[in-house]
């Protein structure tokens, strides 16, 4: 394996896992404080459903994702097994209710007084909402954290929906995978040393966001 193709897997590690972890913050957060934020029927059911979706098994996730985009599946005609697309997919359906999960239970640990607090002084419910959501940033942030961990740490669903290719749906996981099977360890260690930094260069930024951007001491 040559310094170009990891290079190649690099990169596509870093399109598909933040693609997925965007796309998972963006229609989980919204979801989580919906769900937190409104009363009807049936909402202790949702949100068991969505704890249950945390847990999500990503080979499940991978096998329905496949089911899907198989030729003779719902969505075949779109030609997108075994694509970069796929796997972002099967990453943003496994990070999803993470993101959404956590995000409701940082609202729902709010002062439930606020809530009252502010539509008494006259706030809408934009306003309101956008409040709660500064009050509980520091949940909400370790949503996002959660999230991207568990997609850039993903391998069954990525394998079962990309196919591992060379050049096209090959990342760091999978590649990792690929070379301890091949028997390459020091190779495997270099890809997981790589896999590692990356994801704590992320986490570090994501931390320093997450208080406001003051400065950190690691």
């Amino acid at each position: 394996m040559v310094g170009q193709e990891i290079g190649q897997i690099i990169l596509l590690t870093i399109q598909v896992s933040g693609t997925a972890t965007l796309l998972s913050v963006i229609g989980g957060v919204p979801f989580g404080l919906w769900l937190a934020l409104r009363e009807f029927r049936g909402k202790r059911v949702l949100s068991s459903l969505l704890n249950f979706g945390m847990g999500l098994p990503p080979v499940v996730v991978g096998l329905f994702v496949s089911l899907c985009l198989w030729r003779y599946g719902p969505f075949g005609d779109l030609g997108l097994m075994y694509s970069p697309t796929a796997m972002i997919i099967a990453q943003t359906i496994i990070a999803m209710p993470i993101v959404a999960g956590l995000s409701f239970a940082a609202i729902e640990s709010l002062n439930p007084k606020l809530r009252l607090q502010l539509v008494s002084l006259g706030a809408s419910q934009w306003q309101v909402s956008l409040l709660l959501v500064r009050e509980a940033r520091l949940g909400l942030m370790a949503a996002v954290i959660a999230g991207f961990g568990r997609v850039i740490s993903e391998v069954g669903a990525s394998m079962m929906v990309g196919g591992n290719l060379k050049g096209e749906t090959r990342v760091l996981t999978t590649a990792t995978v690929m070379e301890v099977g091949k028997g390459n360890f020091d190779l495997a260690i270099a890809l997981s040393l790589v896999l590692l930094l990356g994801a704590f260069a992320v986490v570090v930024l994501l931390t320093w966001l997450q208080h406001g951007g003051r400065k950190l001491h690691l």
